[in-house]
């Protein structure tokens, strides 16, 4: 049989294990939430059996949930993953995976413009754990090279970063790890499944923040890991369990919902997201614009080989730095001042002050995240009512 197509997959991967809760009642056309945090048996032998073996029933969700399970297989098939894993937000997947990556002692080699929370875990929470974490500019493959080392477990990535929309190479990063043993771990979340399929480009573990453009309705917090069934299971029994960062049913279930329609709505980003970088990269009020789409992008052509679609983030810095960033927001009415992204309303947000500010100033801008740059999450609105709204917010 022939590879289904996203958006068949993102409809009905992985439904039919809960298809039939009951042989003598139809079958339900969303499959139902199970919003329980436990399971009942019939027998002591039948609970200590589950509770031994895992393949054999539910014993407790924060150990397992059908609604979680059914997620992770409509997630694996979309990654093109093995098996998959969803954790109770972004950072809970950032979290679990690197620490079932990671062992005392173990180096990361990560992208120097990562999320800030996530630059945050590795340069301070993990540090008291013996793993070191050397940032480099991942665009240059050399610099991933010269930064090996023995103890180097881990290549962490982001492409596009954010903010700042760099792109990295994953198929050449993928081989160097390979070479040396290591693994590669990737946060997707602002390509999507629909737009970049880094499994397939040789990425081990592949990361989302189920916040954003997977659920895309602004109204749950969820992550997810996709990789090998070996990585996932250890992850699983390992760091989720013992750490807690366990999705709830119900939060699963609206995140399944939003799947549905990630591949109608991840067009219709990118068709918006690309008139409106045009827009802003020739408006006289801003200094620079970068979107992977356009062709005034350093990595344009890396983009068209290994995106399918360029996105719905454009980031910017205005003429006049912070103060005319203040300014734009302040004046701007359909547009939303909030620091999240992949929602179907357009969002924008300053990142020094609020995304990355747990990034210590130095660093964030010898990064090039400077005090003006505002970046923008452009939504499903027609693409003139944004484009009206900030050329009114510039005048």
């Amino acid at each position: 049989m022939k590879t289904l197509g996203k958006a068949t997959q993102a409809i009905h991967a992985g439904e039919d294990p809960l298809a039939r809760p009951n042989e003598k009642s139809g079958t339900p056309l969303m499959p139902p939430i199970y919003q329980n945090s436990t399971f009942r048996f019939t027998t002591a032998a039948e609970c200590a059996e589950a509770c031994t073996n895992e393949e054999s029933g539910y014993v407790y969700t924060r150990w397992g949930n059908p609604t979680q399970q059914l997620l992770e297989q409509k997630l694996a098939v979309l990654e093109s993953g093995e098996a998959a894993l969803a954790t109770a937000s972004g950072m809970g997947a950032v979290s679990t995976a690197l620490l079932t990556a990671l062992a005392e002692g173990g180096h990361v080699i990560a992208m120097e413009t990562l999320y800030s929370a996530t630059h945050h875990l590795l340069n301070e929470d993990l540090v008291s754990l013996g793993i070191e974490t050397t940032f480099v500019d991942a665009t240059d493959v050399n610099q991933i090279e010269r930064a090996l080392r023995p103890d180097t477990k881990v290549i962490y990535l982001e492409s596009p970063t954010n903010p700042l929309l760099k792109l990295v190479d994953l198929g050449a990063c993928a081989e160097i790890a390979k070479a040396h043993g290591a693994i590669t771990i990737i946060d997707n979340t602002f390509a999507t499944p629909c737009g970049q399929q880094p499994i397939a480009l040789g990425i081990d573990v592949v990361l989302h923040s189920m916040t954003k453009y997977l659920s895309g309705n602004g109204a749950v917090i969820a992550g997810a890991i996709v990789g090998n069934k070996q990585f996932i299971a250890r992850a699983k029994t390992g760091a989720l369990r013992n750490f807690g960062a366990v999705i709830s049913p119900f939060n699963a279930w609206l995140t399944l919902h939003g799947i549905a329609t990630l591949p109608l709505r991840w067009t219709q980003h990118c068709k918006n997201a690309l008139r409106i970088a045009a827009f802003l990269e020739t408006h006289p009020a801003v200094a620079w614009a970068r979107y992977p789409g356009l062709r005034s992008h350093p990595q344009h052509e890396l983009a068209k080989r290994q995106m399918n679609g360029f996105g719905g983030m454009i980031t910017l810095e205005l003429k006049g730095g912070l103060s005319a960033g203040e300014r734009l927001v302040n004046r701007l009415k359909l547009c939303a001042l909030a620091v999240s992204l992949g929602d179907v309303r357009t969002l924008i947000c300053h990142p020094a002050s609020t995304t990355h500010s747990l990034v210590p100033t130095e660093i964030r801008r010898q990064t090039g995240i400077t005090d003006g740059i505002v970046r923008i999450s452009v939504g499903l609105e027609d693409a003139e009512d944004i484009i009206d709204d900030l050329g009114q917010a510039f005048s």
